[in-house]
């Protein structure tokens, strides 16, 4: 089967492969090769797809729909794999296989259809916070023992290093940087009970199946306290909070309400929610997304 990486793919490891990174040279065959160790029949690339993954829609030897994904080491999918393992299908998206072929594993993850066209995202505002939020609590449970998962204070210490870099080079950007990173610190200094995590959740993450009406995918699994996770659906649909006039007001209510919904102390969702903000604010700068940043940087004004 002759295909080409979706462009929104190429775009987007390109702004993070380390020097001399050749995964997406090598992804084609990577992919064909992952395909016929498991004897599926490959339907299409799934486009525009996702910003760190390939994803293939298939057939398994008996007919079944599924969908093989591949992504570079650096997505962590080993990671992936194992969360999907331990949530078992509840709240989330099915694993297929433990992804060992031929006594190795090749990266690859081999996961039920779900439909790709179809997330939460297309509801109503009111409606899809709802559906998310309960989606998420799901995910929300204790890691299993012995865990190899990333935590919460190891993955924004990487992130609040890139962050003092930045506001070096970017100065007008140096007040909010400290905000949120007096926010962590003080955040980290007690934190409450810790779970396992979804990583990256919002909206567009929770996708229609047949199993159950709303599943997660996508997951980039870290270990520690739920207002971690649920700060990045605070700020989904940012570009509609930023054209409302009243949308600093709309932001204060969607906190108050996620966090009653899901029993998560205000003030910890709202630290979090701007640490995230002006995080992911920072990293559009440094790659080049000046429309997003300004967007994300604004939103994380309001907090």
């Amino acid at each position: 089967m002759a295909w080409e990486a979706p462009p929104r793919l190429v775009r987007a490891l390109g702004e993070t492969a380390p020097a001399g990174d050749d995964w997406l040279a090598r992804l084609p065959a990577a992919a064909e090769e992952a395909a016929a160790r498991r004897g599926l029949t490959v339907e299409r690339v799934r486009v525009p797809g996702g910003r760190s993954s390939l994803v293939l829609l298939v057939r398994r030897p008996d007919g079944t729909p599924a969908v093989l994904k591949l992504a570079p080491p650096r997505a962590r999918p080993e990671s992936e794999r194992a969360a999907l393992a331990h949530w078992a299908g509840l709240g989330a998206v099915q694993l297929l296989e433990d992804g060992a072929q031929d006594g190795r594993r090749d990266g690859a993850l081999l996961l039920e259809r779900l439909h790709p066209d179809v997330s939460v995202r297309s509801l109503p505002e009111a409606k899809a916070l709802l559906e998310a939020a309960g989606t998420l609590r799901k995910l929300w449970v204790e890691p299993p023992a012995g865990h190899a998962f990333e935590t919460v204070a190891e993955r924004t210490g990487r992130q609040a290093a890139a962050m003092r870099a930045s506001a070096g080079a970017e100065p007008e950007v140096a007040p909010l940087v400290e905000s949120a990173l007096a926010a962590r610190e003080e955040l980290l200094a007690a934190p409450p009970e810790e779970r396992l995590l979804h990583g990256t959740f919002r909206q567009s993450k929770v996708l229609s199946g047949e199993r159950m009406p709303w599943l997660a995918v996508g997951p980039d699994p870290v270990v520690g306290e739920s207002a971690f996770d649920l700060a990045r659906l605070v700020r989904d649909r940012v570009e509609d909070l930023i054209a409302q006039p009243a949308g600093p007001a709309t932001t204060r209510r969607r906190i108050k309400r996620l966090a009653e919904s899901l029993e998560v102390d205000q003030d910890r969702l709202r630290g979090w929610t701007l640490f995230r903000a002006v995080e992911s604010g920072v990293r559009a700068l440094r790659v080049g997304r000046p429309t997003d940043a300004e967007l994300l940087l604004e939103f994380a004004g309001w907090l």
